[in-house]
């Protein structure tokens, strides 16, 4: 076996969560877990419950990002710890989602969470509007 650089713990995915990484991956928009399993089925066939699993685990691993508004997963666009939030902006006009981290942001929600003794873990704020090019 040839060792490959650790890039986020791709390593120890399994064929199927590997291939559900590739497909939010690859995709241009939130995917839903339809469309994941949709996708999957092209390839052979796959069982609900497998791609909701591997969903899961691709969300505790910080690879992937639920959207909550949307009931959609993406792929995590940039490894970042799992103290900082993720937070989408959202077109409702096109459906373009842009990953973002504000430390300003995550540093007022720890804030709030200290002074009300509230142990936060995972943050994942959803901005919806409209982006630049709906605008116009």
């Amino acid at each position: 076996m040839a060792h490959t650089h650790h890039h986020h713990s791709l390593d120890d995915l399994n064929e199927t969560q590997k291939r559900v990484h590739r497909i939010l991956c690859s995709a241009q928009n939130p995917l839903s877990a339809y469309e994941v399993l949709d996708k999957m089925r092209a390839k052979g066939s796959v069982t609900p419950p497998t791609v909701y699993r591997s969903l899961d685990k691709l969300i505790e691993k910080g690879l992937a990002h639920r959207l909550e508004s949307l009931n959609a997963y993406v792929a995590c666009k940039h490894p970042h710890d799992h103290q900082d939030m993720a937070a989408f902006a959202i077109c409702e006009s096109c459906g373009l989602v842009k990953e973002f981290t504000d430390p300003h942001i995550s540093e007022r929600l720890s804030h709030w969470s200290d002074d009300h003794a509230f142990s936060a873990k995972k943050v994942t704020v959803e901005i919806r509007g409209l982006c630049d090019t709906c605008k116009k």
